[in-house]
């Protein structure tokens, strides 16, 4: 009598609560095996428990709920038809063919299997100006540009001030080990330090983001202006990692170092904006003149002349039969335009400004879109003669 109430108790239970934890899948791969481990019985690829009572000619045939092992699929006592199963199988063909061209867009055609979202976010199939595919996913063509080759690389900010100076000879320090470390082996030391200079841009630009949150305000176009200098200096590393590879110790270095430099600028930045933009526009003129010294290990075949990477070919729009010289050029007039942008920073708040008091210089506007840029420039010429008119004399 226990028993078939017992049996009937289950039965309900079973009714209001089997659909909801129970699953008519085929147990496959990892469920199988766990639930034919546990209960020692696989019939038909669907794995069951039976529990027999102590009295009683009823079996009550349950399964296992759902398993917490990632990537098991629930385990059920109805086995599918096969009619059914390949019914499945046509529908996971059906999807996985019709999201390939658009993974396969967004992955540069590099054959990265088709990603299935249930968001329907799928990348849009991109091409170049003469219809081939666009390859790569961490720029688009609209980012591409050509750098100004006419920029001045000989510029140097004379240190004049006591924050001048600290930073210019802070500069001069972080050389010295720079220069003992790495000795000629430009390519590598390109590559490292384009980890490090990749840095104030971002603490810049989040700062300036959060200033402007906090005093709801605009910020004159410098977020933008900083955040795209982080980039580019990104996708100097980037180039440079096709041409030098990085051995292990060097990978540690740059854990460290890059530490190190992130939080001592941060707290430079948050104490003076001035000194850090200083400091910046400093180490922007070493680096020109470590990409000078390239070029001439270049000149003198010290250093193979290779051909550009595909991905300096694309990004900065050089000729198909660019070498690795020319993209040092346009790596170099790059680092100039960051100095020339840090230095102007840190003159407007040398003298009592704001940097929203004065428009940002944006790259592609200078060098992408001829008389259009050429009038921004002009216009930014006429803004820095005006805040230097304004600068207090020096005592």
């Amino acid at each position: 009598m226990m028993s078939r109430s017992a049996t009937r108790v289950a039965r309900s239970v079973l009714t209001h609560v089997g659909p909801r934890y129970f699953s008519t899948a085929v147990a496959r791969g990892g469920a199988a095996s766990d639930a034919a481990a546990l209960c020692g019985y696989v019939h038909g690829g669907a794995a069951t428990f039976v529990h027999c009572p102590a009295k009683g000619p009823e079996k009550v045939v349950v399964t296992w709920m759902r398993f917490p092992v990632l990537g098991s699929r629930n385990a059920s006592t109805l086995a599918l038809g096969e009619k059914q199963q390949e019914e499945e199988e046509e529908e996971k063909k059906k999807v996985q063919a019709g999201s390939g061209g658009g993974a396969a867009a967004g992955g540069g055609g590099n054959g990265n299997k088709a990603i299935v979202s249930y968001w329907g976010v799928e990348p849009a199939k991109i091409t170049k100006e003469d219809g081939s595919e666009w390859r790569w996913n961490c720029f688009r063509p609209w980012e591409t540009y050509k750098a100004d080759l006419s920029i001045d690389m000989k510029k140097h900010h004379a240190p004049v001030t006591f924050l001048d100076k600290v930073a210019y000879w802070t500069v001069k320090a972080l050389r010295f080990p720079t220069d003992l470390f790495f000795q000629r082996r430009y390519g590598c030391r390109a590559m490292m330090l384009e980890t490090v200079a990749a840095v104030p841009g971002m603490v810049g630009g989040m700062l300036l983001h959060c200033k402007s949150l906090r005093r709801f305000e605009h910020s004159g176009g410098w977020i933008k202006a900083l955040l795209e200098e982080a980039e580019n200096e990104r996708m100097h590393l980037m180039t440079f990692m096709e041409v030098s590879q990085p051995r292990w110790y060097e990978r540690a270095l740059v854990f460290a170092v890059q530490g190190v430099f992130f939080n001592a600028y941060f707290l430079t930045y948050l104490i003076s904006p001035k000194l850090a933009h200083r400091i910046v526009g400093y180490l922007e003129e070493e680096a020109i003149h470590s990409y000078a010294e390239f070029l001439k290990e270049l000149d003198k075949g010290t250093i193979e002349n290779v051909p550009a990477p595909a991905i300096a070919v694309d990004y900065w729009r050089l000729p198909k039969n660019s070498t690795l010289r020319d993209v040092v050029m346009v790596v170099r007039a790059d680092e100039a335009h960051h100095r020339d942008v840090n230095h102007f920073a840190s003159d407007i708040h040398y003298q009592g400004h704001e940097l929203k008091e004065a428009p940002a210089p944006v790259m592609e506007l200078v060098t992408v879109k001829g008389s259009c840029g050429n009038k921004v420039k002009e216009k930014q010429q006429q803004l820095a003669r005006f805040l230097l008119s304004r600068r207090p004399p020096e005592a």
